[in-house]
C-alpha cells in the first residue's frame, strides 16, 4: 500500500477539523452519543476526501524515449572497446635472477 501524499494528509486533516467544527455548531449537540457520532462521520469524511485526492501521475513518456536513444549509443561504445580490445598487446617479460 503506497504512502499518503503531503496533499492527502493536509486535505483529510483539514476535512475533519472544518467538519467536525461545523456538524458540532449546527447540530447544537450536547450528549456524548451525539459528539461520538459526530466526530465518527467528520473522520470518515476526511478519509474519503484524502483518499480521492489525485495521485502524481507517471513520468511522461518523452523521457522514456530519452533512455532507449542512450542506450544504442552505449552499446556501441562498448562494442567498439570490445574489438579494440581484442587485439592482442605486448607482453612483458621480467628479467630473472
Amino acid at each position: 500500500m503506497p504512502r499518503p501524499t503531503a496533499a492527502q494528509l493536509a486535505y483529510g486533516s483539514c476535512t475533519v477539523i472544518f467538519s467536525t467544527l461545523a456538524m458540532l455548531l449546527l447540530s447544537q449537540t450536547s450528549s456524548s452519543l451525539g459528539i461520538v457520532l459526530i466526530a465518527l462521520s467528520a473522520l470518515a469524511l476526511g478519509l474519503l476526501v484524502a483518499m480521492t485526492v489525485p495521485l502524481p501521475k507517471p513520468a511522461p513518456a518523452a523521457t522514456a524515449s530519452v533512455v532507449h536513444e542512450r542506450v544504442p549509443a552505449q552499446r556501441e561504445t562498448a562494442s567498439v572497446s570490445a574489438s579494440a580490445s581484442s587485439a592482442p598487446e605486448p607482453v612483458r617479460e621480467t628479467a630473472g635472477p
